[in-house]
């Protein structure tokens, strides 16, 4: 009795540490004491469910209908821009049987996140489906891109399109991680990304070339390593055949310019 009464002062203390936490702290420790009441033979159900609730939040990007799935869904420019996070991932070819926790974590955190009515669009892209998109993009796998999609204006005028990457540990990550973009915008804390492959605003997507340019290095990076030194031998060995013909031929002329006989032209001194 002693005990609980000299703990009673120290409630209103806890009370306001417990409000002080971040949300994904709180959706982290609630998601583990859940699952801490949960017997393990049921945690396949519950992965199922997870993986139901990311199929029916999450689009699939392919090189087919991706431009028209990453536009703003709005013509009001007062909403501001579209959120939009993107989780690249693929198999054992491109992510070397690594990504199997990654997809885990984001069925999870769809999950989650479904339940957010400020929640962002979520699509997902799997690198060994669909490899020219990611070429297309430099994408490396497994990592997120947090999108701002703006919206076009009334003069027709289109502000950039904010892009941030943030790579995520294979062996680490969880869903709170995930959550934790949105819920205190740690995406935030990476650079803009403003590369000559930026899918919308690149120079490559403005001349319209990031298709194309795609394929073509999509095309160099399958050319397996012994296709290159073979051409590379064969370019080395014309080249130099070519310079050592050239140097032949100079001594020919040479030969063929000099006098016949020891005796010196007429026009050269004879030394003395």
């Amino acid at each position: 009795m002693r005990l609980t009464t000299s703990l009673l002062p120290l409630l209103p203390l806890l009370t306001a540490a417990q409000q002080q936490k971040p949300l994904s702290e709180s959706l982290q420790s609630w998601f583990e004491k859940a699952k801490s009441y949960i017997p393990s033979a049921a945690t396949a159900p519950i992965t199922s469910t997870a993986a139901k609730a990311a199929a029916n939040n999450v689009v699939t990007l392919t090189q087919s209908n991706w431009q028209s799935v990453l536009s703003p869904s709005s013509s009001n420019p007062s909403q501001g821009p579209e959120e939009w996070m993107v989780l690249f991932s693929g198999g054992n070819k491109s992510c070397y049987g690594r990504c199997a926790g990654v997809e885990k974590a984001w069925n999870e955190s769809a999950a989650l996140l479904a339940a957010n009515p400020t929640a962002p669009h979520l699509a997902y892209v799997h690198c060994d489906r669909t490899p020219v998109l990611c070429t297309t993009w430099a994408v490396g796998v497994p990592t997120i891109w947090h999108i701002q999609l703006p919206v076009t204006g009334a003069d027709q005028s289109r502000p950039a399109t904010t892009i941030r990457k943030l790579g995520l540990n294979s062996t680490t990550v969880t869903a709170a991680d995930i959550v934790k973009i949105h819920a205190e915008k740690t995406y935030e804390k990476r650079p803009v990304y403003e590369g000559a492959l930026h899918p919308f605003d690149g120079w490559a997507a403005k001349a319209g070339l990031n298709v194309p340019l795609g394929y073509v290095l999509y095309a160099f990076a399958n050319v397996p390593s012994w296709a290159f030194m073979i051409v590379i031998s064969m370019g080395s060995r014309y080249f130099m055949s070519k310079r050592m013909g050239g140097g032949q031929a100079d001594v020919n002329r040479a030969q063929r310019s000099a006098p016949l006989g020891g005796a010196p032209p007429a026009n050269e001194p004879v030394a003395r």
